[in-house]
């Protein structure tokens, strides 16, 4: 199976995932969640998408990794040279709070760094993904449009334009934000704050904050073919994958 056809998979898995979470989106006044042993909500849709992503996604014969499925021990993961990497439902915060800023996140990550990323925003009905060849894309609704590569910023500049998280912010947030020159913020959720950068809709985005693998590997991938990279805070690599801890440390992503 060549990497074409594991785009158009991992595109139908997350575009049938994005359609069942709008049926419970649209259809409940107020969505119902439980907390996870981390705090992190969990609700009947991160549930539904996952298992969705999982059937579609068994017909390629690779291994999976999943936010709502048990995690395979290292010893054996640290010897797969591909594996799917999922977030069934990222932003579940902005899901219960209806704001429409959640997403459907697919990765194939080859040699423990993100190859393919597919990301779908049910309610905007918007697909984006790469292909390691020809660069990013983004469908929103039948119409197709190749994202341009990123030229490299620089931080001196004034006016950059900073994504911060809509729910996470915090001190060492606001610390990065002194060292730039009237910076222009913009507040988002999900993994939107990844591809609004890959997208040219912003120019920085600092995570000061836990995430996870699944949360930032679709959309790492993406921004990769638009030239925008996840720097560790020092800038020294960019973030790898499939580590014993699943944790990301701090990143910056930028061109």
């Amino acid at each position: 199976m060549n990497y074409h056809e594991m785009i158009k998979i991992a595109s139908e898995a997350a575009e049938m995932a994005g359609e069942e979470i709008m049926n419970i989106y649209n259809n409940s006044e107020f969505i119902d969640f439980k907390s996870k042993k981390d705090n992190s909500p969990l609700t009947k849709a991160d549930r539904a998408s996952h298992s969705i992503i999982s059937k579609v996604l068994k017909k390629t014969n690779i291994e999976i990794i999943s936010e709502e499925k048990k995690i395979t021990k290292y010893d054996e993961r640290k010897k797969w040279e591909y594996y799917w990497l999922v977030d069934p439902l990222d932003g579940t915060k902005e899901f219960i709070k209806k704001n429409g800023e959640f997403t459907v996140n697919i990765a194939l990550i080859k040699k423990n760094l993100p190859f393919i990323g597919i990301v779908y925003c049910p309610t905007f009905q918007t697909l984006y993904w790469n292909d390691p060849k020809s660069g990013s894309y983004k469908k929103h609704i039948d119409k197709i449009v190749k994202l341009e590569k990123r030229k490299k910023i620089n931080f001196k500049d004034p006016n950059l334009r900073v994504v911060t998280s809509r729910s996470h912010m915090n001190k060492e947030t606001e610390d990065f934000l002194t060292k730039l020159k009237k910076p222009e913020i913009i507040a988002v959720g999900s993994s939107l704050k990844i591809l609004f950068v890959a997208e040219n809709n912003a120019d920085i985005y600092p995570r000061y904050g836990p995430t996870m693998e699944w949360d930032t590997a679709a959309a790492h991938a993406i921004a990769n073919s638009s030239n925008v990279k996840l720097f560790n805070t020092s800038f020294k690599k960019e973030i790898s994958y499939n580590k014993k801890n699943l944790l990301n440390p701090f990143f910056i992503a930028c061109s």
